[in-house]
């Protein structure tokens, strides 16, 4: 074949690819999948924009960390309500859920047991029949080796002891639970020690700043044991009595409602991965693309939201009050010496209690201290950036919570107020929410128009 028709023939060749690819040979690019912007359920809108953060009148406390300075925020979504025992629940029953079914399988796995004999072998790992993996599911197994091992979750697990279906499977049960000769009245009690929740991210900002690392060695490995420390309720408060806050808060109905506490910042970061593999579990299994990280805000983020849009106020309501026009209390703190019930709590109220602000936030002063990502410095307003500022350190383990509690006076309630906790730390007044990005149109509050 002479050189001038190998050139004709290719021509050809290109022409037809082109005319089949049905864009005529222009440059249209790649098309993604299908995508539509989705409120996350519980979740509200807050609309970017710019706003006049730190304190707007006189600091009584002079602790001078929150002067005054102008920031611009994007657009996020932000749970309406602190995150309740029974949401934060799930994250505990799914993590205790994972931890048996594991166990499950490896006994399974170790005693030769496979599925159809109503046995513990129908926890066992669903590779278990090398029949039934599809050509990638080997070859993972196959490179990886146990790490990529997967659980069955598609059957129920039994708990009741009358139901057991073999001693296998009653003697995993019996390693969940603590020694008998720690339990009383006649109860057994869940070895919560146990409940860990294991999850990679990558270290961006670390990444960012030193090129020359590799990929592996910005990918961190976090374990973190979620049961909130319940005992919190006791030793916060001394020579006090709130022994029935320690016993039924987080585990009874009666407060399903309420505001998780006892929560550290590690495990509100626990958290947020969690339910961002839970989402993207669902958007994965129907074929759509995997929604944005849910996580907890940055502080500017959390003043932004907290103010709904006012700008220069003292609280989420405007202020300078904490009592409306009726006389009732604004929110859920201690508005007098020792008068903790004067606001009508006692001690924690239902997430969604009193007013939301403009943005249809609730409780975004009082009730509980929430955490943000973000590290005390008292002077990081000085130099952090005025778009999306964010200061986190993780060498400073000393981690901001915004907005005030129950058990706080009314200047911990201004939206402008900062305080911290230790990361490892958990409180009888200290809770969170979680934010998400949005996607899509950017939506702005306080846009400059023609």
């Amino acid at each position: 074949m002479n050189i001038k028709r190998l050139i004709l023939l290719t021509t050809v060749l290109v022409l037809v690819a082109s005319c089949n690819s049905g864009d005529r040979g222009q440059l249209v690019g790649v098309k993604g999948k299908k995508w539509h912007p989705e409120k996350p359920y519980g979740m509200t809108l807050v609309p970017g924009g710019a706003f006049i953060m730190g304190k707007s009148d006189d600091d009584i406390a002079g602790v001078q960390d929150a002067p005054t300075k102008t920031a611009t925020v994007r657009a996020f979504y932000m749970d309406e309500t602190e995150i309740t025992n029974s949401e934060y629940r799930s994250f505990v029953f799914w993590v205790r859920d994972s931890i048996l079914r594991l166990k499950l399988a490896e006994m399974a796995d170790l005693e030769g047991k496979t599925p159809g004999n109503g046995d513990i072998g129908e926890f066992a790992y669903l590779d278990s029949n090398p029949d039934d993996m599809n050509a990638y599911e080997s070859y993972m197994l196959n490179t990886y080796g146990n790490e990529q091992r997967k659980i069955n979750r598609d059957v129920d697990l039994i708990f009741d002891t009358d139901d057991y279906p073999d001693e296998l499977y009653a003697e995993v049960m019996d390693g969940m639970y603590l020694p008998l000769e720690e339990s009383y009245n006649g109860q057994r009690t869940w070895d919560v020690k146990q409940f860990k929740f294991q999850y990679t991210y990558m270290d961006i900002s670390r990444a960012a700043k030193n090129k020359s690392l590799k990929r592996s060695e910005v990918v961190e490995q976090e374990e973190v044991e979620v049961y909130p420390d319940t005992t919190a309720w006791i030793r916060d408060f001394a020579y006090s009595y709130n022994e029935p806050m320690h016993n039924d808060y987080f585990w009874h109905s009666a407060y399903d409602g309420y505001p998780v506490v006892g929560v550290s910042w590690k495990q509100a970061q626990a958290f947020c991965q969690w339910r961002t593999l839970k989402h993207n579990g669902y958007q994965k299994s129907k074929g759509k693309q995997p929604v944005n990280s849910y996580r907890l805000p940055s502080e500017a983020e959390w003043e932004y939201a907290a103010r709904g849009g006012l700008q220069g106020a003292s609280y989420p309501w405007g202020g300078p009050y904490t009592k409306n026009d009726r006389g009732c209390f604004m929110a859920n703190f201690k508005p007098l010496r020792g008068d903790y019930a004067a606001d009508q709590a006692l001690y924690t109220v239902e997430a969604d209690a009193y007013d939301p602000n403009d943005f249809n936030l609730y409780n975004m002063a009082g009730n509980v201290s929430e955490w943000v990502h973000g590290s005390y410095d008292p002077s990081s307003y000085e130099y952090s950036s005025t778009i999306n500022p964010n200061v986190n350190d993780a060498e400073n383990e000393r981690k901001v919570v915004r907005g005030g509690s129950w058990k706080d006076v009314a200047y911990f309630l201004q939206v402008s107020s900062r305080d911290y906790e230790y990361a490892d730390s958990a409180r009888s007044y200290i809770g969170f929410r979680t934010v998400q990005d949005y996607m899509g149109t950017e939506v702005t509050k306080n846009a400059a128009t023609n």
